[in-house]
């Protein structure tokens, strides 16, 4: 079967129309956010011999390329169409009851919710093995689910409780979990994908350094379109191509950074192109329909494992909701947000599953029944959990054993009982 990747290979359609004026910006024809909503292209020019451009419609070329493609011909199994949905509304479900329990006081602080991205996580993430790992940003909670970090986990992470992933000292902005490889999330833009790179370098190392057969693992750098203007970015990127590091970039490009629409803070807003620039497949996708996201994470995530290297995918979503639930949300159209509200991934993958006679609708509601008991389950736990102990406010801040944080004895000084009276001398 044809590569999603190269089915496009023969394709020279021009991307832009210019004009005669050579200084004049040329016209794109990317979805964005402007007051036009424009389709995006159906194919895209490979600027180079030896990079590879796809763009979103790269199931229905992989389709055409290879086998006669019926209509009523499903992309993914029953099962398959099961695990998606369950997936994308238990990130919902969950965001949903994080803006409950914000606005009760049970959580503090800023919390970045997930809603109407869910394709993005679900699509990517549920493509790994446990040993893979996920890097994310302060929008991380459903990250950290789609990777099987359990909700009672998250949700007590988000209250501050001792039965959190990270003991209640992580919060809203950084997840993180040793045992799903969940690496992290990172409230500052940019941060994670020096680690993501790093990680991706280690399980490369112990392949071909260390000789470890199983070493196949592969590494997936969540990040922002506010990101993709910042050195980091362009750091990693370089490294990952010049190393062939089993990594793929994934851009969450939900068209504005905080109040600043995308189409406005960067000369060209084709992120994906950025890849090609470096020598490595630049992917634009819709990012609403977990089945595209879906086919083109399988074709990333395979050559990253099979070592032939990196990959930037742009996946073009939306966010529901405002930045944060401190967000009033004033700046963005209402006919904005209503045209995307249309394109509701949970709602798109149900028609289609519908339509294709995969599932009935009262296996949805079933799911959808289960989702709100472990939702109900999580709050339940959360707020039943014990707060850290005063002696954990040093823990995972000091690693030498003779340093402030932990005593000759290896025990933290807080816990000495003479501890908080006087520490100026110190």
């Amino acid at each position: 079967m044809a590569s999603a990747f190269s089915a496009i290979k023969t394709m020279n359609q021009p991307l832009h129309r210019t004009t005669n004026n050579p200084f004049s910006k040329p016209t794109s024809p990317f979805l964005g956010s402007g007051r036009e909503f424009r389709p995006v292209p159906s194919s895209a020019p490979v600027r180079r011999q030896s990079t590879i451009v796809a763009v979103s419609d790269v199931v229905k070329k992989k389709r055409t390329n290879s086998i006669p493609f019926s209509g009523s011909d499903p992309l993914i199994t029953r099962e398959e169409g099961l695990e998606l949905f369950e997936d994308m509304v238990l990130g919902r479900g969950f965001e949903d009851m994080c803006a409950q329990m914000y606005y009760r006081g049970k959580m503090f602080g800023f919390v970045h919710l997930y809603n109407g991205q869910e394709a993005v996580s679900t699509g990517f993430i549920k493509l790994l093995t446990k040993e893979d790992s996920v890097v994310s940003t302060y929008r991380d909670h459903v990250h950290a689910l789609s990777k099987g970090v359990p909700a009672r986990q998250v949700m007590s992470e988000l209250f501050g409780k001792t039965t959190g992933c990270c003991r209640g000292q992580g919060g809203s902005m950084h997840m993180f979990s040793k045992e799903f490889n969940v690496l992290g999330g990172f409230a500052f833009i940019g941060e994670g994908i020096p680690v993501a790179t790093g990680a991706a370098f280690t399980s490369k190392y112990r392949r071909e350094v260390l000789k470890e057969a199983d070493s196949d693992h592969v590494t997936l750098a969540f990040f922002g379109d506010g990101t993709c203007n910042n050195g980091q970015f362009f750091e990693c990127l370089n490294m990952a191509a010049l190393w062939k590091l089993p990594i793929v970039f994934v851009v969450e490009n939900n068209l504005w950074a905080i109040g600043m629409s995308h189409l406005r803070a960067t000369s060209d807003p084709e992120i994906w192109k950025k890849g090609p620039a470096f020598g490595m497949p630049g992917v634009h996708v819709d990012g609403m329909d977990v089945l595209k996201v879906r086919e083109v994470a399988k074709e990333a995530i395979g050559r990253a494992r099979r070592g032939e290297g990196p990959s930037l995918i742009e996946c073009e979503t939306y966010r529901f909701r405002g930045h944060s639930l401190a967000d009033p949300d004033e700046l963005r159209d209402p006919a904005e947000k209503s045209h995307y509200a249309t394109r509701d991934p949970i709602t798109a993958l149900k028609k289609y599953m519908f339509e294709h006679n995969l599932v009935k609708e009262d296996e949805l509601k079933a799911i959808e029944k289960k989702i709100d008991e472990m939702m109900e389950d999580a709050v339940e736990f959360a707020d039943a959990s014990p707060l850290p102990p005063r002696p954990q406010l040093l823990e995972n801040v000091f690693a030498d054993p003779k340093g402030f944080g932990i005593g000759p004895d290896g025990r933290y000084r807080c816990e000495d009982p003479q501890f908080t009276q006087g520490t100026a001398h110190v």
